[in-house]
């Protein structure tokens, strides 16, 4: 029996794919890349961009049309806004929520899933029913041998004007931190080299659970104890952060532990404040600018990276400039820039989309030119210098080449190099570089 599972949208479904994997591998299924021979399709859906929601539609309007020739078997879960799971009731022979994850192997053998090896996972899940109380404590079955996602936090309280992300997934709630750390530690006893732990709104974790959970920097700290009691080499990163929840302890933690990876992402959309606050982003450019002071100050190794939104409804040409100042002066090493399109079930959906594509398209032009100028200034002066990255797959412009990344994540291709190295350490002299990344030679 094979199972095809397609994955959608961002890392944290990524994470969740991996524990809906270890529940199918569980009942007896072979994973398979190959939709037209599985017997059973799952896909981890995205409501909160329509290219990802509309590849599903897509996608099991095909699956539905091969069922006339031979038994298949088709669910859908990830993060759904409720309109599209009403329709998909009427298209997927399942739907479900992360949360009903260890439920699955029961539903599913309702929907006539009745193999040998289904039989006795489910009498297994029956027997340990009570000690399985969320999807987390489900063992992912990990897609990296040294690349790892850890749910720390699930949800967002933020209500963002242009995201759905409360609407597929919930309000906050915070994952245990004992069952966080024994996750990693299972990862570092391992050899995983890079972890990064996630949540739609990370920083903000424990803050649901005042009192009886740790907060987030006390959690970095936990994490930074066991680099340090280990001694193992790894790096630890985090995404998606809120600068509301950027407080100073959390930087200042970052700083004093090797294992936490100098490089900190933090999404600021629009550098005007009027448009901040049409946003409902609720923080204020002074106050993102006092915490990339901060980081400038305890980390001044760290890049610094972030998420900005051209063509948002409303913004004028000034408060577009004002994002091309904000970038200006911060100097960003990478910058996910966006144009800007209505997310069914946000709250600007029902705003006017009134900024013309090709408005957006030179808008985006305008910041990219700016992040690749200041991106090729910073990595120039990097030329010469030997850095420390982690081999992670083989590069896809160079045949013989080899794609890495620094500790902050700026991605070098090494030359002469092979593919024995991929998921390790390596040292490496940069000997040129290009505006968003750097080329080098393995030293030893």
């Amino acid at each position: 029996m094979k199972c095809c599972l397609v994955t959608l949208g961002c890392q944290m479904n990524q994470s969740d794919s991996e524990r809906i994997r270890s529940v199918i591998e569980g009942m007896g299924y072979t994973l398979t890349p190959v939709e037209e021979e599985a017997d059973l399709i799952g896909v981890v859906a995205c409501s909160v961009r329509q290219k990802a929601i509309d590849k599903v539609y897509s996608k099991i309007q095909k699956w539905n049309k091969w069922k006339n020739d031979r038994p298949l078997v088709t669910f859908v879960s990830g993060c759904i806004l409720p309109a599209d799971e009403v329709k998909f009731l009427k298209l997927f022979d399942l739907v479900f929520r992360m949360n009903e994850l260890p439920n699955l192997p029961t539903v599913l053998q309702q929907c006539g899933v009745t193999t040998e090896f289904s039989s006795r996972h489910l009498l297994d899940h029956l027997e340990r029913e009570d000690e399985r109380t969320d999807f987390w404590q489900v063992d992912p079955v990990y897609s990296s041998d040294f690349e790892a996602f850890v749910p720390i936090q699930n949800g967002c309280d933020k209500f963002c004007s242009f995201c759905a992300v409360p609407y597929t997934r919930g309000r906050e709630v915070s994952r245990a931190s004992s069952d966080i750390l024994v996750e990693v530690e299972k990862l570092v006893e391992r050899g995983v080299k890079s972890i990064t732990l996630l949540g739609q709104n990370v920083n903000s974790y424990g803050l649901d659970k005042k009192g009886e959970e740790l907060s987030f920097a006390q959690l970095l700290e936990k994490v930074g104890e066991i680099g340090k009691r280990t001694g193992k080499e790894f790096w630890v990163y985090f995404t998606s952060p809120h600068p509301r929840d950027m407080t100073r302890d959390v930087i200042e933690t970052i700083a004093q532990y090797d294992c936490l990876a100098k490089q900190i992402h933090l999404p600021v959309q629009s550098g005007d404040e009027k448009m901040l606050r049409r946003m409902n982003r609720n923080h204020s450019i002074e106050a993102y600018k006092q915490i990339v002071s901060d980081i400038r100050e305890l980390l001044p190794t760290a890049t610094i990276f972030t998420d900005i939104i051209v063509g948002f409804s409303g913004e004028t040409e000034e408060q577009l400039d004002a994002s091309a100042q904000l970038m200006e002066e911060v100097g960003f090493n990478m910058a996910y820039i966006a144009k800007y399109s209505p997310r069914v079930g946000a709250r600007a959906a029902r705003w006017e989309d009134d900024v013309s594509p090709q408005q957006k398209s030179d808008r985006l032009a305008k910041l990219s030119d700016i992040l690749k100028r200041h991106s090729l200034a910073h990595n120039e002066a990097m030329v010469g210098q030997i850095v420390r990255v982690l081999v992670d797959r083989p590069d896809k412009r160079m045949v013989g080449a080899l794609s890495s990344r620094t500790e902050g994540k700026l991605p070098v291709r090494i030359l002469d190099s092979g593919e024995e190295l991929i998921g390790t350490f390596q040292n490496v002299e940069i000997t040129s570089t290009a505006a968003l990344s750097l080329t080098g030679r393995r030293v030893e």
